[in-house]
Parts: C-alpha cells; sequence; structure tokens
C-alpha cells in the first residue's frame, strides 16, 4: 500500500502464470485468475471457434472439454483450469474433419453456425463417454446446447446417423 498525499492506493498482484494443455499443446500465461476461459481462450490465445452467447452457462456456444468432460467456459475461472487438459473446437482434429463434423456436414447440421462448434464438442464427450449412446441419451446429453436456428431436425439427423452403427 502506498500513500499519495490524502489517497491511499492498494497495490496487489492480479496476475498469476496460469499453466494448462490447450488441444495438445501447453500453455503458460499470465492472466487474473478471475478471468473467465471463454475470454482467454478467444482474446489471449486467438482460438474464436469458442462463442460466446448467453454468459450464465445455458446455452452451450462456449462448451469445451476440460479433462474429458463438457464444460462451459462462460462459469470457468481461469483459477479453476491450473494443471488441466482444455480441447476446444479447433482441437477435435488438426489433419482432416472428425466424423461428428462430418455427420453436421452430411446431414444438414447447422444453420447459421453459431451453436455448431459447441454441439460438435458435447457429443465427442458424449460419445467417448458411451459408445453404446442411444439417440436418446446423446438428445440428453445435448440439452446444455441450444440452437436457434434448426429447429433441431438437422440436429437430430446427426444424432440419428451417429447411433447407427
Amino acid at each position: 500500500m502506498s500513500q499519495k498525499g490524502s489517497r491511499v492506493r492498494v497495490e496487489k498482484e492480479t496476475e498469476y502464470l496460469l499453466s494448462f494443455e490447450l488441444n495438445g499443446e501447453s500453455v503458460e500465461i499470465p492472466v487474473d485468475p478471475s478471468r473467465r476461459l471463454v475470454d482467454i481462450i478467444r482474446t489471449d490465445l486467438d482460438l474464436t471457434g469458442t462463442k460466446i452467447s448467453c454468459e450464465i452457462g445455458r446455452c452451450g456456444a462456449c462448451m469445451v472439454l476440460v479433462d474429458g468432460k463438457q464444460q462451459n467456459s462462460c462459469l470457468t475461472m481461469a483459477y479453476q483450469c491450473e494443471g488441466k487438459k482444455i480441447q476446444t473446437i479447433e482441437g477435435i482434429s488438426t489433419d482432416r474433419m472428425d466424423p461428428v463434423q462430418q455427420a453436421f456436414l452430411e446431414e444438414g447440421g447447422f444453420q447459421c453456425g453459431y451453436c455448431t462448434p459447441g454441439m460438435i464438442v458435447s457429443l465427442k464427450a458424449l460419445l467417448k463417454e458411451s459408445s453404446k449412446a442411444t439417440m436418446e441419451d446423446l438428445k440428453e446429453g445435448l440439452s446444455g446446447n441450444l440452437c436457434r436456428c434448426t429447429g433441431y431436425g438437422g440436429i437430430y439427423r446427426v444424432l440419428r446417423r451417429l447411433t447407427d452403427k
């Protein structure tokens, strides 16, 4: 704390070095521990596939995988990511389209595309969790992902395709 005239200024450390794995790469970045993961991903790391929409964890547009589990990055603070493995839509597939991405493309599972990254990330986690997932399992698992454009017809075709093995 320093005093200047009659004013008091409090100095505090607001940044720390956050270390985590992002899409298979080690990341160390100085951040304010109370910043949201979605802001770090989009602003600091320039990965814009993770979307910002409701900012209260209800739409799934900001969905990422944290240690393989679905997590809304708008509700995840930087300090919660220390030592974690985080995967965004950009890390789903690097050399060719993932089967979930291919299904969205071929079945018309998107219209404007804003919700699509979050849907794909969620489906990847759900299918990894259970290779025998049914259509109903996937519908329930996607209940935290909202689409405002398609009416879900195309998305349900994607789910049907992914469960018809």
